[in-house]
């Protein structure tokens, strides 16, 4: 049965409003220097040939990495994200996109600063098991 919620879609864009793309396009030419470190390892199909996408529109959201094939969201948490307000936020975030099929991986930007390696092999367990 299709979902009547104009979010809940199967498509890589789950519904995303139209401003969400053009939103999504400012943040791509802004990206912080974690954001480009992963992107560095994750772009070009570089991590083990998945299409990743950098700030991509997905449902009302805009995640700041999306791989359709494993449907995995990777979020780049930075300071702001300790507030206990924001914390609360993220959790209703993951949540509600959890419940579309989505899994959700966060890494702070002093992991990806300090540990790149240790940050690709924890994403390495999202990865099919053959």
């Amino acid at each position: 049965m299709k979902s009547k919620h104009p979010h809940h879609s199967q498509g890589m864009w789950k519904g995303a409003p139209p401003e969400a793309f053009s939103k999504a396009q400012k943040l791509r030419k802004n990206l912080t220097k974690s954001e480009k470190l992963l992107w560095e390892k994750l772009s070009k199909n570089q991590f083990h040939g998945f299409k990743f996408r950098r700030q991509h529109p997905i449902h009302i959201f805009i995640a700041d990495f999306y791989c359709h094939k494993l449907k995995l969201i990777i979020e780049i948490d930075g300071e702001y994200h300790e507030n206990e307000k924001q914390k609360l936020l993220d959790e209703q975030r993951t949540e509600l996109l959890e419940k579309q099929g989505l899994k959700i991986i966060r890494f702070t930007n002093e992991e990806i600063a300090s540990n790149i390696e240790e940050v690709i092999k924890k994403l390495e367990s999202y990865l099919p098991s053959n």
